[in-house]
């Protein structure tokens, strides 16, 4: 009921003393309490996908892609570039600064975010096709290579054992015969090379990881559920070697009784990709924001996060795909996997303060000129954002990440695009137009938490409009009710903290022994 309504009973003429007292008390009300201001309706917009951002060659392999499948085109656009990222993976890495050793690799984390049946699955799986392709072909060769070494092995097996019964002939018959061991040369049991885990133990990874120093990608559909099973008690270590994973410099070493000590891996380079409902990705953002078991930087590290808006007409298309845009982008990736870093690529070797090569560190690019001063430029108004006190805690954790996604963006842009030697400005333009739409992404994702309170507090606005509460009230009185969307202390704290600051609640406390008691006043705005 209005406030005009309550009070269209009051005659001016006829009105009683009470009546007049009642009446100046709600239009004294109603002028004290500010306008409530309108509850968030809406996500935030973001910036639509741009097919530009993609390397030259592979643009039209992903709008063939993205227009026989009818999904948003950045969940293409994203697998493409993780797939980029485990193929160069930790190969060769760039240095942003001039002087500096400042190194970053290419792996990248990407989550995709979309409703149960908007084609997230098919569309990744269609772009992870020359992953996929390389991934038969290294299973090919490794398994020829198995028969190979089998051979040798057993030939290797029988010298040594015919060794063995001829020098027991020789001693047979002179005990103090002068015997040599010969040394045969053991074969190199030969490696899988990895590029895609599907489900992976964190010790199993940490096996791949060691055959594969270049680096792999774990790739999981259902990505919140993989992330939740690394909050579960046990999955401490899990949990670390994913985050140490995230930069691919990191050794990581296990000590075990039953799988021995010193399990090392010079360089963990993890490449992740994933899918996830909007649901599951705000409930698992608030733990981010909320201080939980999440708040410790893993989905932060997500730079390749894309919630974009769902919708449009569809039509069906039946038509072959583009051969020749296909072939053109798996050729790309198979030129990038054979290709040599400091041959094809012109990186340059580390060296340590005696010059000498450092044996297993790889090699690097650096930015030109043009690429140094546009980096420059866009971090100085980055770092100034970033220490501005503006952003939420969880935000600017995010957006720091960006030191590394920019560069190793422009990394992949610029070998992709089939550049060598120094890093172009033009493949740097093209990474920093990345963040910008990335960041409406992640924004998106992380405002997302907060519409996630809006239902229940339009919930308990509807209840108190409807005179189920009353006057002051606490917390309790809301949840005891067991109402819907407020039947926990946390669901009815979260509802009534959104009308605080949306101005339709205002919060009273009291002091009592021993504690302070909180209460909530109505907006007579409320009732209107």
């Amino acid at each position: 009921m209005k406030v005009t309504e309550k009070m269209s009973g009051f005659k001016l003429g006829s009105e009683t003393d009470d009546s007049k007292a009642a009446r100046d008390l709600i239009l004294k009300a109603v002028l004290t309490w500010p306008k409530p201001e309108p509850l968030p309706e809406t996500l935030l917009s973001v910036q639509p996908f741009d097919m530009a951002l993609l390397p030259d060659v592979l643009q039209p392999w992903a709008h063939d892609i993205i227009e026989r499948v009818q999904c948003p085109p950045d969940f293409v656009g994203v697998t493409i570039m993780t797939a980029l990222a485990t193929v160069i993976g930790r190969r060769v890495g760039i240095r942003p600064k001039r002087m500096d050793d400042w190194t970053e690799y290419a792996n990248m984390w990407a989550c995709i975010v979309g409703r149960p049946g908007v084609m997230k699955s098919p569309a990744m799986s269609a772009a992870l096709g020359p992953l996929n392709a390389l991934a038969a072909k290294a299973s090919k060769r490794y398994d020829e290579e198995v028969s190979e070494y089998e051979a040798e092995a057993q030939i290797h097996a029988m010298r040594i054992d015919a060794q063995k019964k001829n020098v027991a002939k020789a001693l047979a018959k002179n005990a103090n015969a002068l015997v040599r061991l010969e040394e045969f040369e053991e074969p190199a049991a030969p490696s899988l090379k990895r590029y895609l885990v599907n489900d992976a133990t964190a010790e199993a990874l940490l096996d791949i990881c060691i055959e594969n120093p270049q680096g792999i990608c774990a790739y999981r559909d259902e990505l919140v559920s993989m992330l939740k099973s690394l909050e579960r008690d046990g999955q401490e270590s899990a949990r670390g070697f994913y985050l140490t994973g995230w930069n691919g410099n990191s050794s990581y070493t296990v000590d075990r009784i039953g799988r021995g000590r010193n399990m090392r891996a010079e360089a963990v380079c993890l490449s992740v990709l994933g899918s996830t409902q909007p649901g599951r990705i705000s409930e698992y953002l608030r733990a981010a924001i909320s201080g939980g078991a999440a708040d410790d930087g893993l989905i932060q590290r997500f730079g390749l996060l894309v919630w974009p808006d769902v919708g449009g007409e569809w039509r069906n298309v039946d038509r072959w795909p583009d051969g020749t845009a296909k072939h053109n982008a798996f050729e790309l990736f198979e030129q990038l996997d054979a290709q040599d870093p400091v041959i094809d690529w012109r990186a340059e070797i580390v060296t340590g303060h005696d010059g000498q090569p450092i044996e297993g560190e790889p090699p690097y690019l650096r930015l030109d000129d043009a690429a140094a001063e546009t980096f420059l430029e866009w971090r100085s108004e980055f770092e100034i954002e970033l220490r501005s006190g503006n952003l939420h805690p969880a935000m600017e954790s995010h957006l720091s990440k960006y030191r590394k996604l920019v560069p190793s963006l422009a990394l992949i842009c610029h070998l992709a695009d089939g550049g060598k030697g120094a890093v172009t400005g033009a493949a740097m333009i093209r990474a920093l137009a990345w963040a910008h739409y990335l960041k409406s992404h992640a924004e998106r994702a992380y405002g997302s938490v907060t519409l996630a309170d809006v239902a229940g507090a339009k919930a308990l606005l509807k209840r108190i409009r409807a005179g189920d509460i009353v006057g002051t009230f606490a917390a309790r009185d809301v949840y005891r009710k067991q109402w819907s969307m407020l039947s926990t202390p946390e669901d009815a704290g979260k509802a009534l903290a959104l009308l605080v600051d949306y101005g339709w609640l205002r919060r009273v406390t009291e002091e009592t022994e021993g504690r302070t008691k909180t209460a909530y006043e109505i907006n007579p705005g409320a009732l209107q």
